[in-house]
């Protein structure tokens, strides 16, 4: 006859199942919140540094389209000349998105300098320090919202490791370096422990829950257009940006020959 497991022993292996799965999804959470931020200061950059020449690509492909239609004067060309032109509109959001590549007359005097050999002011580079990422990981498993059993003491940790992400998205090392103070001259977080096996389940499934969110999260994230790019170059994410400057630029000299011919 089989003996009965004592309560006691299946309370402890359960507890011991949610503090795994605890610590499970706080490092899946500090993985998906570092790729977050690389994806955020990667886009900012891509959006700097060839902004310009996606602009000037457009204003081209409005030109050759005009210079057609102009040569034909077929309906068909003249639909799609003013689409091409309607591409080149401004758009809400547009001067957001190229930071200050664009102004009142079109392209700024550093973009046009983009297009160019002239020497142009670098845009600016936001990657967390070796240093940041090891004190945003030791706050993160720290000061976890996940950890917390009370709603009071979660609503303090969410708040602080709002501060502490923000910190981490500027690479602010210091900052970071004073949360790290902070949080170990708060108050201690309260520990209930959890001896009931219904609170211990219930705790497994809202975890499992919280995983599955932040799967689709990634995944999401992974498959952005941004995203992808990323992961084709993680360690040298610069050169990437390098080779779809090159590749652009072959673009915008093509087109401008082909503009050349149209209007001899």
């Amino acid at each position: 006859m089989t003996q009965d497991v004592p309560r006691e022993f299946q309370s402890s292996r359960l507890e011991q199942a949610v503090r795994a799965a605890e610590q499970a999804l706080i490092e899946f959470e500090i993985a998906l919140e570092t790729f977050r931020i690389e994806v955020e200061n990667f886009s900012r950059l891509h959006h700097q540094k060839l902004g310009p020449m996606y602009a000037r690509l457009d204003e081209l492909d409005a030109l050759i389209a005009e210079a057609k239609a102009r040569i034909s004067n077929d309906p068909e060309d003249l639909r799609k000349a003013r689409e091409a032109r309607g591409m080149v509109q401004p758009m809400p959001g547009v001067e957001e998105l190229f930071h200050d590549w664009l102004d009142s007359d079109g392209l700024s005097p550093e973009a046009a300098a983009m297009l160019t050999e002239q020497p142009v002011r670098p845009p600016r580079r936001i990657r967390p320090s070796d240093e940041a990422r090891k004190l945003y990981r030791e706050l993160a498993r720290k000061a976890h919202p996940d950890l917390a059993q009370e709603d009071d003491e979660r609503a303090r940790r969410e708040e602080f490791i709002a501060r502490v992400n923000g910190a981490y998205g500027r690479g602010d090392e210091a900052l970071l370096r004073e949360l790290a103070a902070e949080w170990e001259a708060g108050p201690a977080p309260a520990q209930e422990p959890l001896t009931e096996s219904e609170q211990l389940y219930s705790r497994l499934e809202w975890l499992s829950q919280r995983k599955e969110l932040l799967t689709l999260l990634a995944k999401d994230l992974e498959e952005s257009a941004i995203g992808a790019m990323l992961k084709m170059a993680p360690d040298d994410p610069d050169r990437l940006l390098d080779e779809i400057a090159e590749q652009l630029l072959t673009q915008v000299g093509e087109r401008e020959a082909e503009l050349g011919r149209l209007v001899q």
